[in-house]
C-alpha cells in the first residue's frame, strides 16, 4: 500500500462563518501523480465544497474562480456537493435556503455551455421544514435545484462510466438499494470500460484515520466490491474534508480534492497556513485527465479569489 499525503485536521466550523473576503494572490500550486504525457480521452473539472451564499461578494468571487476552471479546456464538470453554504442547521429558515440556491443559480449561469454533474453534500439538505411533505424538505429539493436525475445516478462518456453516489445516510453509508444498484452497474459495464466514482464524503482517505466520522463507514464493504471489479474501477473522488490527500488501495486511486471555498471563503484562522487556507490546504479545484487505458492524472490548482 502506498500513500501520498497532504493532510490536516477536520472540525465543524460552518455555522458562524461570514468573514470578510480575502484578497488572495498565489502562484500555481499543483499536486499531481503525473504519468507520461499522452493525449487524454477526457479532461474533467472537479469542483467541490463551493458553499455559496449571497454575502461577502461570494457569488462574484466564485464566478471568477469558475472562469479560471473553464480556461483549462475541459469537457465537463463534476460538482462534489456542499454546493450551498448550509441548509442543514435547525435555525435555517426557508428564506435563507432559497437565497443560497438563488446565489448558486446566478453564479453557474456562466456555465450554460457546459455539462455539470453534481452529487448531494451533507450541508445541502433542509431538514428544518415543517414536515416531510414540505416540497423543500430533504434530498428531493436538492435534486431539483441541482438539476440531476436522482440522488444517485450514472452516465457514460467515451469509454468511462461515472457513478455519482449519495452517502448522506445514517453513519455515512450507501443504503442497501443504492449499493445493489452500484453492484449491478459495475457488473453490467462492458470490458475495456473504466469506472470513476464520485461521492461527497471520502470512501477511503488518509484523514479518515484521524476523523473516521467524516468518511464512509462502509469503506470496507465498498473496497471489497471494487476489488471484485478491479478490472473496471479506477478512481474514487470526493470532497467534504476541505483537505487534499491521495491513497491507492488494491489498484484504485482515492482522491480527496480540497475545496473551492477553502476556509469557507473566509481569511482563515490561527491554524491556516495561508490566507483562505483550511489548515495546509489552499482553496482550489481539480483537473482530471482520464485516459483510454484507464489511467488517471489529478492536478490540484489553487485559484485566486
Amino acid at each position: 500500500m502506498f500513500f501520498y499525503v497532504l493532510i490536516m485536521n477536520r472540525k465543524t466550523w460552518l455555522k458562524k462563518s461570514g468573514l470578510a473576503a480575502a484578497s488572495l494572490t498565489l502562484s500555481p500550486f499543483l499536486i499531481s501523480n503525473k504519468k507520461p504525457e499522452t493525449t487524454p480521452f477526457l479532461r474533467v473539472a472537479h469542483i467541490t465544497d463551493v458553499h455559496v451564499r449571497p454575502e461577502n461578494g461570494i457569488p462574484a468571487r466564485l464566478k471568477s474562480c469558475l472562469h479560471q476552471v473553464l480556461s483549462n479546456s475541459i469537457d465537463f464538470i463534476l460538482n462534489g456537493g456542499d454546493t450551498i453554504h448550509a441548509a442543514d442547521y435547525d435555525d435555517i429558515t426557508r428564506e435563507r435556503v432559497i437565497e443560497q440556491w438563488d446565489a448558486w443559480d446566478d453564479t453557474v449561469s456562466i456555465l450554460n455551455n457546459y455539462e455539470m454533474y453534481s452529487c448531494i453534500g451533507n450541508h445541502d439538505m433542509w431538514w428544518a421544514a415543517p414536515d416531510e411533505n414540505d416540497p423543500m424538505y430533504g434530498k428531493k429539493y436538492v435534486v431539483e435545484r441541482l438539476g440531476i436525475p436522482d440522488r444517485y445516478y450514472s452516465f457514460t462518456k467515451e469509454n468511462w462510466h461515472f457513478f455519482i453516489l449519495d452517502g448522506n445516510n445514517s453513519g455515512v453509508t450507501l443504503d442497501d438499494k443504492q449499493f445493489n444498484w452500484l453492484q449491478s452497474g459495475l457488473e453490467k459495464m462492458p470490458i475495456k470500460t473504466h469506472a470513476l466514482i464520485m461521492s461527497h464524503h471520502p470512501i477511503l482517505t488518509v484523514t479518515g484515520k484521524f476523523y473516521p466520522n467524516d468518511q464512509h463507514s462502509d469503506a470496507d464493504k465498498l473496497s471489497r466490491l471494487f476489488f471484485e471489479h478491479k478490472d473496471k474501477v479506477r478512481a474514487c473522488i470526493s470532497g467534504h474534508m476541505h483537505l487534499l490527500d491521495y491513497a491507492k488501495y488494491n489498484g484504485v486511486d482515492y482522491y480527496c480534492n480540497g475545496a473551492m471555498s477553502g476556509f469557507w471563503w473566509g481569511e482563515g484562522n490561527e491554524r491556516s497556513a495561508g490566507r483562505g487556507y483550511y489548515h495546509e490546504t489552499p482553496p482550489g479545484f481539480v483537473i482530471l485527465k482520464l485516459y483510454e487505458d484507464g489511467r488517471v492524472e489529478r492536478n490540484y490548482i489553487v485559484h485566486n479569489y
